[in-house]
């Protein structure tokens, strides 16, 4: 540490997943924080206004997620996987567990083994040498998950994968703050400036400000954009799937995680289209056929909601921390929310306490 003189007080525009976790942290170290959200801070906030956080599955997939992007997003996704259960035994104690570490599991049909066999090739070449993934044969797919279809021959097992119980993580960190007393103005849209943010109203001023507003921010970071995904959340006690499972095809990456209740949650779209409406009749056939495919026993599995976000993204989607005098930037998670946002929380905090090393400042900066 240095000897650089700590903000007292801290402004923070954007109550997604970035947003509270700094809000939380920074609490913690003993600095005065006001948390601003353009929409509502609760989880029963309408689909059209809530944070992509609300609407992602989860999942912390390091291997997956470099088959499609580069080993720096494998280094910070490690580190998350290290950093959540961290995080969880900070917070008060839950009926349901908040992290599962049962690894992931991929599969193609038979017609599709090609699909399956280049994304192994893609994960050799991005991580040679890497011993968190083995391949896996009909027997050794059916005693990981008996309940999916038998006709699966061949898959991959991620070891070093796990996910998040997301929406429960949300719901107890926005009560963790509200109890802590932190200042909290929601439904309230703002601008942020060094060190000052502007509301309809009023004009305030904190020694830093913090801008964590996603596609909120869209204005001032010209280069950001929205990625359109579509989730379907489905319940039966027919089926069980101890961790995620994606399905390799062609077209789509469908994915399914298992969430406490019987739930599931399926996703597969990546659009590029910054419209908000509800799914559409294709991809709700896409995802639901597909997830039959997995299983019959899907079949009679309830649909019990359809979702739509926004993933706010750079051009290269990689996530990005700008840091100047009195405001600090950090922004374009992509779909790699719970992935990547420990590795930028640490990144912002250590810019913030002045810490000699950076965490991923190579990454992020």
């Amino acid at each position: 540490m240095t000897n650089h003189k700590l903000p007292t007080t801290i402004a923070i525009a954007g109550a997604g997943l970035l947003g509270r976790l700094l809000a939380w942290q920074l609490h913690r170290a003993g600095i005065s924080i006001t948390l601003f959200e353009a929409g509502s801070f609760t989880p029963d906030a309408p689909q059209t206004t809530r944070a992509a956080a609300f609407t992602a599955a989860g999942m912390v997939a390091p291997l997956s997620e470099a088959v499609v992007s580069d080993e720096g997003v494998y280094r910070m996704g490690i580190f998350a996987l290290q950093q959540w259960p961290t995080w969880f035994a900070q917070l008060p104690a839950t009926d349901a567990p908040l992290f599962f570490n049962n690894g992931s599991l991929v599969v193609a049909h038979q017609q599709d083994t090609s699909e399956l066999e280049q994304f192994a090739r893609e994960l050799g070449f991005i991580l040679p040498g890497c011993k968190g993934y083995q391949h896996v044969n009909q027997h050794e797919i059916h005693q990981l998950e008996p309940d999916l279809h038998s006709n699966f021959h061949s898959g991959l097992f991620l070891s070093e994968e796990g996910h998040v119980n997301n929406r429960e993580f949300l719901r107890l960190i926005g009560d963790v703050l509200i109890q802590s007393g932190i200042k909290i103005c929601a439904q309230t849209p703002v601008e942020v400036l060094p060190g000052k943010i502007v509301t309809d109203s009023s004009e305030e001023h904190f020694d830093l400000v913090i801008d964590c507003r996603g596609l909120g921010a869209k204005k001032q970071l010209g280069n950001l954009r929205g990625v359109r995904g579509e989730t379907l959340h489905v319940e039966t006690k027919e089926i069980h799937l101890q961790r995620p499972v994606r399905l390799m095809h062609p077209r789509y990456q469908l994915y399914v995680v298992p969430k406490p209740n019987h739930r599931f949650i399926i996703g597969a779209t990546q659009i590029e289209s910054e419209d908000r409406s509800p799914v559409t009749i294709q991809s709700n056939l896409e995802l639901s056929s597909a997830l039959y495919t997995l299983s019959p026993a899907f079949a009679e599995a309830r649909i019990i909601e359809m979702d739509t976000n926004l993933r706010p993204a750079f051009m290269d989607n990689l996530p990005k921390v700008d840091v100047q005098d009195g405001l600090i930037s950090a922004n374009g998670l992509f779909r790699h929310g719970y992935l990547l946002a420990p590795a930028v929380i640490e990144n912002v905090l250590a810019h913030i306490f002045h810490k000699d090393e950076k965490i991923f400042d190579d990454l992020l900066n």
